[in-house]
Order: C-alpha cells, then structure tokens, then sequence
C-alpha cells in the first residue's frame, strides 16, 4: 500500500492509499484472490466487510486511583472491562475481538474466575506498550497474526468507556460504511458535540480566553478505520516523533478527514474517582437503553 499527500508516498504493505490534496479520498487496490468476507466496491477494488475490535488495556490509570488498575475496578457488580468486551460479543458486526494487555499482566480468566466472563468471544494479546499509541500498534500486529487482513476494518475502543452498547457499535458501522463524502470510505469515530463554554487559561491558572465551541466535538471510541491504513498511520506519527491522542489523530496527520458520528454521553471515559459514581449509576440493571 501507498499513501500520497502532498507530493509524499509512504510504502505500506498490501494495498494502495492515494490522498488527493484537500480531498482525502482513499483508493485501494486489490491482493491476490478474493477471500471470504471481501467484496469488490463500486470502483472494481477489493474491499473487505469484516470488521475487527481492538481493546488496549495495558494502561495504569493513575489519575482514576484505586489499588488496582481501573479497568479492573468493579462497577455495578462487575469488572469495568466487562463490559466493553460483552457489547462488542453481542454485535453481530464485529467477527472477533481481541484484548491488549500488558505483557506482565495476568489472563482475565486468571484475575477474576472463569465463569466471570463467560460466554464472551475475544480474544487476548500480551502485547501492550507503555503509551495507548504503542498497544494498538502491537494490537494491530497480533490481528494479522489471527488472520485479519489489511483491508478489515478495526475498531478501537477505550477499556475505560463501559458505557458502550451494541447499538452504538451499529450505528458507528452503518455510518462509516455507507459514508458517500469520499469515493470509499475513510473511516470514523464516536463522538458528541462540545455543549460546555470552554475556557482557555492563562500560566497564573486566570481566564485567559473563552474559545468559541462552534464546530468542536469531543472525540469518544470506537473509532474505525480500515487495518492497514491505521497501521500505516502510527508508524508514521511513530517515526516523526508525533504525539497522537486518539487513532483518528494519526489517520488526520495523512491528510484524510475521518467522519464524526453522534455518539452519547452514556459512553464517557471513566477517568477521575468521581466518575465511577456515575459510571456506576448507568450500568445498574434495567438502566440500559432500549436500543441497546
């Protein structure tokens, strides 16, 4: 595969990225054979309707607290990391669903009993980095090794988003899929739009700016994009010394524009102590939604 933008091509295996300037559109071109689960587009290239989860959770979260690491922290009766992989096994979207741990960590079925997460189909990589960008690297490594191609789609999701249901997970899918802006689809994320004034301080922690809210978005997770096309972009933010925040980032350094698709407050990131009161409240019994 290429990426061109700017007068600049990237090898990248497999399958061919071309970045029209200010266009962001993707072309892809076809591997050998056709495989189960692929299909040709509108424009006679090989795509694939096979879509993949990627959960890192080898981070620490330190700032959540709590004698163990937060995705581990129980909420409403269960392991926070319960829940992620529970939406993610009950969409029929996603054909499998691999686990980032770190590579000292213990297995799930280890830590807490079997019967904890029984039922639940995904599988688990001992392969998390010490930075979010380095486990889904490793991450998307170890889905080669299991079988995906470079032209599935991934979706990335924080361990810390509990609130997740197989509802928005579908409506991420159908969004991405069916996105007629690009002559194929780029990819995409959860997110909502910024309701809050946002304040920028100065260096005494004092007002410095209110910066106007129109047109931001908070970025949520799962965030979709086709394998190797984000492989390619973490490599390439990796080598230039980049600090990329979320996988969209790095997809955004190309110079491709990823769609923004409504997702819900329901799916926040536990990050502070506070949040797991709410968190808590939410995934009580007979509180999910109904389209869930």
């Amino acid at each position: 595969m290429q990426v061109t933008g700017g007068g600049t091509v990237m090898s990248v295996r497999c399958c061919e990225v071309r970045v029209a300037a200010g266009k962001g559109r993707i072309i892809e071109c076809a591997p050998a054979g056709l495989q189960a689960g692929f299909r040709y587009s509108k424009r006679h290239l090989l795509v694939s309707d096979r879509r993949f989860a990627l959960i890192p959770c080898a981070g620490t979260g330190s700032r959540a607290g709590g004698a163990v690491q937060k995705q581990y922290q129980t909420v409403a009766g269960r392991p926070m990391i319960w829940y992620a992989l529970a939406a993610f096994s009950a969409c029929e979207a996603i054909n499998a669903t691999a686990l980032v741990l770190a590579p000292d960590d213990m297995p799930l079925e280890s830590r807490f009993g079997a019967a904890t997460f029984a039922g639940l189909r995904f599988d688990t990589a001992f392969v998390g980095g010490d930075s979010r960008h380095a486990s889904v690297l490793a991450g998307l490594h170890h889905l080669k090794h299991i079988g995906a191609a470079d032209t599935d789609w991934v979706l990335v999701h924080d361990a810390a988003r509990p609130g997740l249901t197989p509802a928005m997970i579908d409506t991420l899918v159908r969004a991405v899929e069916s996105d007629d802006a690009a002559s194929e689809p780029i990819g995409g994320i959860l997110a909502v739009p910024v309701p809050d004034t946002l304040k920028r301080a100065d260096g005494s922690a004092r007002i410095g700016s209110t910066v106007p809210r129109e047109g931001l978005w908070q970025a949520q997770t799962p965030q979709m994009f086709r394998i190797g096309v984000l492989r390619q972009a973490l490599e390439d933010a990796l080598a230039a010394g980049a600090v990329v925040t979320d996988e969209a980032s790095a997809i955004e350094r190309l110079g491709l524009h990823p769609r923004l698709v409504n997702g819900s407050l329901r799916n926040f990131k536990v990050t502070y102590p506070e949040d797991f009161a709410l968190a808590e409240i939410l995934l009580q019994p007979g509180t999910t939604p109904p389209d869930a």
